[in-house]
Formats: structure tokens, sequence, C-alpha cells
């Protein structure tokens, strides 16, 4: 018996990264899963994003720990598209216990006066608008089921330090924090919990990627701050991540709420 046996997750951006590793420890826990992920790149991101046969691989490792999961491509800056994630979900298992909002993007520019409008744009639907909307087509049915819940949305130092070149995506996780808040709030008296997670760089495809690597190298002065840990290591790695995941969701964090927890090697501290 795990500690979220019987219960559905949710999870966005479970192609690859963060969101596979959660969807995978979740599962180890013994939730039934519901993933998700953008069907396309996006213009103003500089690497790839997942595709339909990642989504797959991801569903195959979770069926791997002897649970159902039930994959869904959506674009989830689209209302409807976020809409039919919930459906989908409530059609397969007939309730929704936990979400996780993972799904994010990262793009830079060398200051914030050189963002363009589209980097803007993107930037705050997807790592933003986009956390919203899935809260807002989820959470009536974690209401509904009259059994509380949990809902966990990946921040990141990013969120709490300033990284020039970066603002958007800064301004991004900053209103993350404050969705946060203002639900666990709201959903304290159904005793659904929200909280935050913010990691330092993880070995995902989002920040080890080629235009990456190339941004830091010729933009030193401004890579600076975002560079190591307090810890020795450069990165942690998504399980790292997950285990924090899987805790905050399950009952043994049955009166956290409100907060925000790092797993960050020490990066504030450095």
């Amino acid at each position: 018996m795990g500690r979220l046996t019987g219960k559905v997750a949710v999870v966005t951006g479970a192609a690859r990264g963060q969101g596979r590793s959660h969807a995978v420890t979740l599962a180890s826990e013994g939730a039934d899963i519901v993933v998700c992920d953008v069907p396309g790149d996006i213009k103003t991101i500089e690497y790839a994003m997942g595709n339909a046969d990642e989504l797959a691989e991801t569903v195959r490792l979770v069926e791997q720990q002897g649970r159902r999961c039930v994959a869904v491509e959506a674009d989830l800056r689209d209302t409807a598209a976020v809409q039919t994630v919930a459906d989908r979900a409530m059609a397969e298992f007939g309730r929704i216990d936990v979400l996780v909002c993972n799904a994010g993007v990262m793009s830079a520019a060398d200051s914030t006066w050189q963002l363009t409008d589209e980097q803007w744009a993107d930037m705050l639907d997807v790592n933003l608008t986009a956390v919203w909307k899935v809260c807002r087509a989820v959470v009536p049915h974690i209401i509904a089921g009259g059994r509380g819940g949990a809902i966990t949305i990946t921040g990141s130092t990013g969120g709490l330090r300033a990284v020039a070149g970066c603002t958007h995506y800064n301004a991004a996780k900053y209103g993350c924090i404050a969705l946060m808040r203002t639900l666990a709030w709201e959903l304290a008296p159904h005793n659904i919990r929200v909280n935050v997670v913010h990691p330092t760089g993880v070995n995902t495809e989002m920040s080890n990627n080629e235009w990456f690597g190339r941004w830091l190298d010729e933009h030193d002065e401004l890579a600076e701050p975002m560079r190591g840990n307090r810890m020795p290591v450069d990165v942690v790695q998504p399980e790292d991540v997950s285990k924090m995941v899987a805790f905050l969701v399950s009952d043994d964090a049955r009166y956290v709420t409100g907060t925000e927890t790092r797993v960050d090697a020490g990066f504030m501290i450095k």
C-alpha cells in the first residue's frame, strides 16, 4: 500500500523531465495517473517540446508501476483543450484527487527591454495562465469529490531571485506563488491543500539543451547568478523534486498548505 493508493493524479507537462518523473513517482505510491503535454513546438522557445512518442513512454513507465495511465495531448493555453483533460480524467476514473501543475517553458533575451511581445506572451501563457486554466478546470472536480485533495505547482528559484534576461520567466513564476496562496486560502475549508515547489536547476531538457548552453556561454555576466548551488552539485535530478511532490500531495503533509518548498541544493543561500 502506497501513500496514494486509490487516488487519481493529473500531471501536466509529463512527456519527459520533471513531469514524467512526477507521474512515475506518484504511480509508485499507488496513484492512477492522467498525463498531458503540448502536441507541438512553440515559436519563441528555442528547444523542442515533448512529443507524442515521449508521452507514450511516460504511459509505459507508469504502467510498469502497476497503475493505469491515460495520456491526453493538449495545449494548456487553450481553454477547451484544458477542459478536455479534466473531462477525460473524470470519464476514465470518476475522480481527481491530486493535481501537479508542472508544464513550463524557458526562453531568454539580453535584457528586459529586449524581450519581444511574443516572448513575453508565450511565457506568461504557458507558465502562469495555463496553470490557472488547469486549476480552474480541475478544482471543481476535487471539491465535488468531498475527499479533500492536493495541488502542487512547479515554481523555480528563478521566481525568488532576479535573473537578468529572464524577466518574463521570473514574473510568471512569481505569479504562480500568488496563485498558490490565494487558492490555498480559498480551498482550505474543503481540505484541499495547495503548495509550490521551487527547484534549482534540474537535469531536464528545459535547461540541458544546445540553445541554453550556448546562451549561457554567450552571456557569461548575465548567467553567473544562475550557475551553481551551495551544495557541491551543478543540478538536481528530476527524482529529487518528485520525492518532495509526492510528500506534499500525500496525507503525510495533510496540514501543509500555502507554502513554498525549495529543492535547491542551497542555491538561495549561496
